[in-house]
């Protein structure tokens, strides 16, 4: 009886292993602690949903935020691309110029001097809020105009050039969202794997569980050796990887999340497609690869949430505006801004970016350096990107975490910020990195509500 028993038990535990549910296949791993931090996933998620991501996806909204300027013609720096990607979903529609506010259009007025800003109050005074470059004097334009080029102390992590490139144009956000667009395929798949293999400082001879159809090709012993080593690095080193990891979570996320579930003639319908969403992170399909990269997702979204913290005082200045033209609404997206950024610092467990870049000081140093470069490199690689949609959001969210990792590494610029507005701050932040740094954490903000709305789908499966 007790042997039968025991067949019996071991039967359903076998039945259990082979069928077991894909929302634990696909969430196993995530929860807990996160590897090099302090914090656990459970903490971020009601975090996140419940305190900022309402409030942020509110201020994305505004005009100040929807309006992003990108030069989505620039060539590829490092291969001929065949063509662009004929796809229908793939097209971005720019703006006309009378569709983008003024205020945005008119100069770069993310960075004012006090005369500046004198004018500014007089010109909307007197009701003249559309000529603002007329109502400055030549030596203060000449003055914006030198700081708009001025690279600040803080070295860039990613390329600015689409700000003032003449081929630049502006497109409207909620107008051209982030969603499934039928780009994959060789094409795709190059993007990543120049990303993954010559910027994340991996020797070639340590394969990566990344390309299609290579899961089944073994028994995941090329994945064990791909973590051993990446387990043997410098914690700079892994954390690279792992804000790469996490921004390719992120977005297959969205892409699963906002899928073509139909495309009839004028009814297209998108929603969330829980089979690709298990294509890209169920473990026994990943060969254990999907869960890491959920916990990749919390690890940059810890990274750009501290960011955010530590930007406070930038944004706090008396000089600083969320300038499109219209006071009142602007006054009110600015305030909505700070109180985005004083609840992004009231998070109890954040990221401790002093741990990064610490020993001998030369080595730190060239660290650092080795680590902006490889940065700055993938931001160009987005220029590569057949699909303009997939450009367009991937420009924008590589330049977005490129200007995180520039406040993390700005601290004594940003700690030495001017009590006067007579004086000019060393440490600056365009419009450009401005737009770029919340919508791209608007989009990991998203990934992780996302997270939510999959998991309820998978278990409603069992």
């Amino acid at each position: 009886m007790k042997m039968k028993m025991k067949m019996v038990v071991g039967s359903l535990l076998l039945l259990l292993l082979l069928s077991g549910s894909t929302d634990g296949r696909c969430f196993c791993q995530l929860t807990g602690d996160l590897d090099d931090c302090t914090c656990d996933v459970e903490t971020i998620d009601k975090f996140n949903n419940e305190q900022l991501f309402p409030k942020l996806k509110k201020l994305l909204e505004s005009d100040y935020f929807r309006f992003y300027k990108v030069n989505l013609d620039k060539p590829c720096p490092f291969w001929m691309t065949s063509s662009h990607c004929g796809l229908k979903a793939c097209a971005v529609k720019p703006c006309e110029p009378s569709e983008v506010p003024e205020g945005i259009r008119s100069s770069p007025h993310s960075k004012y001097s006090a005369e500046a800003n004198e004018q500014l109050v007089e010109c909307e005074q007197a009701g003249r809020l559309g000529a603002v470059d007329v109502s400055l004097s030549d030596e203060t334009r000449r003055a914006l105009l030198n700081w708009s080029k001025h690279d600040d102390d803080a070295e860039r992590f990613c390329v600015l050039e689409d700000e003032e490139s003449p081929d630049s144009q502006y497109v409207d956000l909620l107008l051209n969202p982030e969603r499934f667009t039928g780009y994959k395929g060789p094409e795709a798949w190059r993007i990543w794997n120049s990303i993954y293999e010559e910027n994340c400082f991996k020797p070639l001879t340590v394969k990566r569980p990344l390309l299609p159809d290579s899961f089944h090709s073994g028994p995941g012993g090329e994945a064990n050796t791909f973590h051993r080593w990446l387990q043997g690095q410098c914690v700079e080193k892994r954390a690279f990887y792992r804000l790469i990891s996490g921004l390719h979570a992120s977005i297959n996320i969205h892409l699963s999340a906002r899928y073509l579930l139909d495309d009839r003639l004028f009814q297209e319908r998108w929603g969330h497609n829980v089979s690709e969403f298990r294509l890209r992170f169920d473990s026994e399909l990943t060969a254990g690869e999907g869960p890491k990269r959920l916990r990749n997702l919390y690890f940059l979204y810890l990274i750009e949430l501290r960011a955010l913290a530590k930007a406070l005082p930038f944004f706090q200045q008396p000089s600083f505006r969320l300038y499109t033209g219209r006071p009142e609404e602007d006054q009110s997206h600015k305030d909505l801004l700070l109180d985005i950024l004083q609840v992004a610092r009231s998070f109890p467990l954040h990221f401790d970016e002093t741990s990064l870049f610490t020993g001998d000081e030369k080595e730190a140093a060239k660290l650092k350096e080795d680590v902006r470069l490889a940065f700055f490199n993938i931001s160009r690689i987005m220029d590569c990107v057949e699909c303009f949609k997939c450009r367009l959001w991937g420009k924008l969210q590589t330049q977005g975490l490129g200007t995180s990792l520039k406040i993390l590494f700005s601290e004594r610029q940003i700690e030495a910020l001017p009590s006067s507005s007579d004086q000019r701050p060393r440490f600056q932040l365009s419009r450009q990195e401005i737009v770029s740094l919340l919508n791209a954490f608007g989009r990991i903000s998203t990934s992780i509500r996302e997270l939510q709305t999959f998991r309820s789908l998978l278990a409603e499966e069992r």
